[in-house]
C-alpha cells in the first residue's frame, strides 16, 4: 500500500503546485503542461567534464541528490523537467596527438556508469523510440555525443567503436584544427586555416557517420565546413549548442543563410544559453535567449529550432536561467510571445526526434554498405606520439631515410681519413 500512498501525495503535491503556478503564471502553467506532454530534449550538458575535473571520475564519491557544485543535479533536472539530454564526452584539445582517446572512452564510462548509478532518474539512450520509452517512464533518456574531432586520433575505426558504445552525434571540431576539418576560430582569424574547411579525409568520415546513422554536429566548426557538410550529407544535420550570429556576432553562432539551408535539410540548431554567444557580453538575461528563438524561427521556421543549454560547460548563465531548473520559465516565455502550443512540442523535442529518425532511416539504408575502412593518409598524421603501423611505405620511408643517413656518415669518415 505504502507506494500507492507516496503516489497518491505526489499526486497531490503536483496538483497544488500547478494551482499555484497558475496563479502566479498562466504561461509556465500551460509551459508545464506541453513539457508533461512533449519530452524537453537538450543538446549538451558538460556535467561529465566536471565529474571529471571536481572528482576524477570517482563516481562513489558524488552525489547527483545532493551536488551544488554545478548546474545539474537530479532535484533540478526533475524541476526542470529534463526529458531527454546528449551528455558531452569532452576532452580538451591538448590531448590530441596525445591520449585524447583513452580520456574520451573514460567520458563515455563515466556516462554509462552515471545512469547504472541512478536508474530511478535516468535511461541510458541510442535511438529515438528509446527517447520515447524513458519519457514514458518518467525518466531522462541518456544519451552521448563526443564534442571535438581530436577524440577520435584520425580514426573511423575509433568512429565505429564510439559508435557501438552508445555515441550518437560528433562535434567534428572544438577549438582545434584537427588533421581533417578546421575549427570556428579560423573564422576568428586567430588560427589559420589547413584544410580550407574539409580534408579528403574529412569527407569520407561524413559519409562514414551516415553509414552508421550517427548525428553530425557543426557547432564548433567554420561557415566552409557548414556549408561543406550540408552540401554532401545525405542526412540531416545538428548544432547541438549554438545560437543566432544576426543577434550576437560571434563565430560559434550560425549565421542567417546556414540557418535557411538548415531548414532546407531538415536539420536542427539547438539554442545556446551561453552569455557570450547571448549577447556578446558577460551579461544577459533570459529574454535574449528567448530573442534568439524568435529570430531562427523568423529566419527559418520553428521546425529547426531546440534547446542547447551548455550547462556545465560555461562560466556566465543569463539572469533567470541559471541552472537545468529555470528551462520550464523560458518555455513560458516563448509562449509569452505568441509562439503557439505546436511550435513550442516542436522546439521542445519533436523537432530533434525528427532529425533523429531521418538520421536513423539513413543508416539503415546504407546499412549494406561496407564500412570505409581506407586510413587517413600517414603524412597527414605523422608526429612523435604515434607509431607507423599499418603504413608500410612509412615504414620504408623511415628505414631509407635511416640508411641514407649512414650512408652519409660513411662517406663523411672516408673523406676526413682520405684527407688525412
Amino acid at each position: 500500500m505504502l507506494p500507492k500512498v507516496i503516489s497518491a501525495v505526489h499526486l497531490a503535491l503536483w496538483v497544488s503546485s500547478y494551482a499555484i503556478t497558475s496563479a502566479e503564471d498562466p504561461h509556465l502553467t500551460r509551459a508545464l503542461k506541453l513539457m508533461s506532454e512533449t519530452p524537453l530534449i537538450d543538446g549538451h550538458n558538460d556535467l561529465p567534464w566536471q565529474l571529471r575535473k571536481q572528482f576524477n571520475n570517482e563516481l562513489n564519491k558524488v552525489d547527483l541528490n545532493t551536488l551544488s557544485t554545478t548546474h545539474t543535479n537530479i532535484p533540478k533536472i526533475k524541476e526542470g523537467r529534463l526529458g531527454a539530454q546528449f551528455w558531452s564526452a569532452y576532452v580538451p584539445c591538448d590531448t590530441q596527438y596525445k591520449d585524447a582517446v583513452r580520456q574520451t572512452l573514460e567520458q563515455i564510462d563515466v556516462i554509462h556508469r552515471m545512469c547504472q548509478k541512478y536508474p530511478e532518474t535516468f535511461m541510458f539512450a541510442t535511438s529515438s523510440k528509446d527517447i520515447m520509452d524513458a519519457f514514458s517512464m518518467n525518466k531522462t533518456a541518456s544519451l552521448i555525443g563526443v564534442e571535438g574531432g581530436h577524440s577520435l586520433d584520425s580514426s573511423l575505426g575509433a568512429l565505429r567503436t564510439m559508435y557501438q558504445l552508445g555515441v550518437r552525434y560528433l562535434t567534428l571540431t572544438h577549438s582545434c584544427n584537427t588533421p581533417w576539418a578546421d575549427n570556428w576560430l579560423v573564422d576568428t582569424g586567430s588560427e589559420p586555416s589547413q584544410h580550407n574547411g574539409l580534408s579528403p579525409f574529412g569527407k569520407q568520415l561524413i559519409m562514414e557517420m551516415n553509414r552508421l546513422g550517427m548525428l553530425i554536429d557543426l557547432a564548433h566548426v567554420p561557415v566552409t565546413v557548414m556549408n561543406q557538410v550540408l552540401d554532401m550529407s545525405k542526412a540531416p544535420v545538428i548544432f547541438s549548442h549554438s545560437s543566432a550570429y544576426s543577434i550576437c556576432q560571434h563565430k560559434r553562432n550560425v549565421p542567417d543563410d546556414v540557418l535557411k539551408r538548415v531548414n532546407e535539410t531538415g536539420g536542427i540548431v539547438m539554442v545556446n544559453f551561453y552569455n557570450d554567444y547571448v549577447t556578446c557580453s558577460k551579461t544577459a538575461k533570459l529574454s535574449d535567449v528567448a530573442d534568439h528563438f524568435d529570430h531562427i524561427k523568423k529566419v527559418a521556421g520553428a521546425g529547426i529550432i531546440g534547446f542547447g543549454g551548455d550547462y556545465d560547460g560555461v562560466t556566465r548563465l543569463p539572469e533567470g536561467l541559471e541552472d537545468v531548473s529555470k528551462v520550464p520559465k523560458l518555455v513560458a516565455e516563448l509562449l509569452r510571445r505568441g509562439w503557439t502550443d505546436d511550435e513550442v512540442k516542436a522546439a521542445l523535442g519533436d523537432n530533434l526526434l525528427r532529425v533523429l529518425t531521418e538520421v536513423e532511416r539513413v543508416g539503415h539504408s546504407l546499412s549494406g554498405t561496407s564500412p570505409d575502412d581506407v586510413p587517413i593518409p600517414y603524412e597527414e598524421v605523422k608526429n612523435s606520439c604515434r607509431t607507423h603501423y599499418g603504413y608500410p611505405n612509412a615504414g620504408a620511408v623511415h628505414s631509407l631515410s635511416t640508411l641514407a643517413l649512414l650512408l652519409a656518415l660513411a662517406l663523411q669518415t672516408l673523406i676526413t681519413l682520405t684527407a688525412l
